[in-house]
């Protein structure tokens, strides 16, 4: 699957880390940034993130700051994204189900690197159900 990736500094060290794993899972990873942890604002590296998702550029996307608040409200902001900040793995599949979720949002300060990297497992393989959930979606594209 091709991925995109994208935290700010608080998340930057996460991020890494899930690149490593992505890859070495078979994905394909872009990486919207940072390069390193100085800080910088998550509202410019969601829109990068948003954009290659909604263009199709990426299947899915990954965001990560500090709490996974502030990515998540910043990648609500593009029409046609559905991100989702989960901390569990139930969530991560359920969102993925339910709400069709196209972001997965994580908190690099709430969650450890082996949690992270069962949330994101669960998000990548599940798949949306439809059925009942469609019409829920098309009321939040309106």
């Amino acid at each position: 699957m091709k991925l995109g990736i994208a935290s700010d500094h608080a998340g930057y060290d996460m991020k890494e880390m899930l690149i490593e794993y992505l890859i070495s899972q078979g994905h394909e990873v872009i990486d919207f940034g940072p390069s390193n942890t100085d800080s910088v604002d998550y509202p410019d590296y969601a829109k990068k993130l948003t954009k290659s998702v909604v263009e199709g550029e990426s299947e899915l996307g990954i965001g990560i700051c500090g709490t996974g608040i502030g990515m998540s409200i910043a990648c609500n902001k593009q029409k046609g994204i559905r991100a989702a900040l989960c901390s569990d793995s139930l969530s991560a599949s359920l969102t993925r189900q339910h709400n069709n979720a196209n972001i997965l949002n994580l908190g690099a300060r709430i969650i450890g690197d082996e949690l992270a990297k069962d949330i994101v497992d669960k998000f990548l393989n599940a798949e949306f159900e439809a059925g009942r959930h469609q019409k829920r979606i098309d009321k939040l594209e309106k």
